[in-house]
């Protein structure tokens, strides 16, 4: 009797904890590194997941580091550095054409959250001639995405602008500021809101026109993947419930922003959740071969190799799928 009296106190205990209906998600937590490229709202569900604590429920401790530039970041993966990249989906393209191994298992950023934004003198497309365009990193989501609507105004990226490579999202900002670029791509709030009160203006949103991109994935080494995939799943479902119940805690993910981007500005920061929670993440960011469609487009002229990459086999969408089925984001519709 005095056995099964203990047996049940830890049975209690484990209760409390954990609360009823929910049993504790490992003994001892996975303790994993996460790389992502650039301080955007598009990681707002990674850096939620990690101080909200639904890694930890997940059992999986998580080391979210900055790595400036998403070259930078799949390079860490390939090296053993990182477990996790999140990356522009331009970067897996083009280190799989290189002969990595890869894998995106999510696509955290599956339309463009770009606004470009002007010098006060860029009336139009055409006074963009001549001029500079920053990116953040050559052959990266934004220069795809530069690449895209240049060519669709008649532009040719190679030829009528000179397109600088500043290395990360924070550089291309303050080099609009200075001068240095006349055009480039802002990440929506809050650079936007400083750019605009600094006198420049959009000329294109690519946002409101919701088209597809990779922006934002979710890249593994396809060897890592294949000996951890309960880990990989449950990093998915933590991503998961956490994109669905950011829509229901503003004030609570307005922090998390609030710390990431070191501001205190908290109408900047509204907007910031606005932005990136309504027109750009999902609760469900399954990889598609769609949003890789630009990228391919606009990558395979200076590296042919890029056409070859097997997109059928670059992309799993078996873990979001997963999290669907068992109605991590909430019931459909």
């Amino acid at each position: 009797m005095h056995m099964v009296s203990r047996l049940l106190s830890v049975v209690m205990l484990a209760v409390v904890a954990f609360g009823p209906g929910v049993a504790p998600a490992a003994a001892q937590s996975d303790s994993i590194t996460v790389g992502y490229s650039n301080i955007a709202g598009d990681e707002l569900a990674l850096w939620a997941a990690v101080d909200q604590g639904y890694f930890d429920r997940h059992g999986i401790k998580v080391d979210a580091q900055l790595l400036a530039g998403g070259a930078n970041t799949v390079a860490a993966l390939l090296s053993g550095q990182i477990q996790f990249a999140h990356a522009g989906g331009s970067e897996a393209l083009n280190a799989s054409a290189s002969g990595a191994d890869l894998v995106v298992v999510a696509t955290l950023a599956p339309v463009y959250p770009y606004v470009f934004e002007v010098t006060p003198d860029i009336a139009s497309p055409s006074d963009l001639l001549g001029k500079k365009i920053g990116v953040a990193t050559i052959g990266g989501s934004a220069d795809v995405a530069t690449r895209v609507v240049l060519r669709q105004q008649g532009i040719d990226p190679e030829k009528d602008v000179t397109i600088i490579a500043t290395g990360s999202a924070q550089n291309r900002t303050a080099a609009l500021l200075s001068g240095a670029i006349q055009g480039g791509m802002a990440g929506g709030p809050p650079d936007t809101l400083e750019l605009e009160a600094q006198g420049l203006h959009p000329l294109f949103d690519l946002a409101a026109l919701k088209l597809p991109a990779a922006n934002t994935a979710v890249i593994a080494q396809r060897s890592w993947v294949s000996s951890n995939h309960a880990l990989v799943q449950r990093y998915i479902d933590a991503l998961v419930e956490t994109s669905t119940n950011l829509k229901k805690d503003k004030e609570g993910a307005v922090a998390v922003l609030k710390k990431y981007y070191r501001s205190d500005d908290d109408s900047a920061m509204s907007a910031t959740y606005d932005f990136h929670v309504n027109e750009v993440l999902t609760n469900l960011p399954f990889p598609r071969a769609d949003q890789f469609g630009d990228a391919v487009a606009q990558l395979t002229p200076s590296n042919p190799k890029i056409a070859e990459v097997d997109l059928s086999r670059l992309l799993d969408a078996s873990f979001v799928q997963d999290a669907a089925n068992r109605g991590l984001a909430g019931p459909p519709g």
